[in-house]
């Protein structure tokens, strides 16, 4: 990292990983890295390939400004007459909706068990 950008403040969602969406099905890794890699050094792209993450990516960079750099330019550009989706990954949001779940699903099962109702 260079002096200049020592000090240089980022708000606190920014990080090295970008969560893409609104991927064209057909795009290829090659296609992928030529795109993102104008913006810096990537550490590693993940294309989804399941029904569910079909035209989805994480795109990983070595350096936090270059992703936040790809971020600022691509959000909203078209590749094969679709607009990107670029968002900064956010692990603890994904997290967060699991645990909840996991919480609520617990609860219902002690409700269960004591035979507690909701109406209690």
């Amino acid at each position: 990292m260079n002096n200049s950008r020592a000090n240089v403040r980022l708000p606190p969602e920014v990080n090295r990983v970008l969560f893409v969406r609104n991927l064209p099905y057909k795009i290829t890794p090659e296609e992928m890295y030529d795109i993102f890699g104008k913006y810096g050094a990537i550490r590693q792209i993940r294309v989804g390939n399941a029904p569910d993450t079909k035209g989805q990516a994480f795109v990983v960079y070595e350096d936090i400004f270059d992703a936040k750099t790809a971020y600022e330019h691509l959000q909203g550009f078209n590749i094969m007459g679709r607009y990107l989706i670029v968002l900064y990954y956010q692990p603890n949001k994904v997290t967060k909706k699991m645990n909840l779940a996991k919480k609520e699903e617990e609860l219902r099962e002690l409700k269960t068990r004591y035979g507690i109702s909701e109406d209690d």
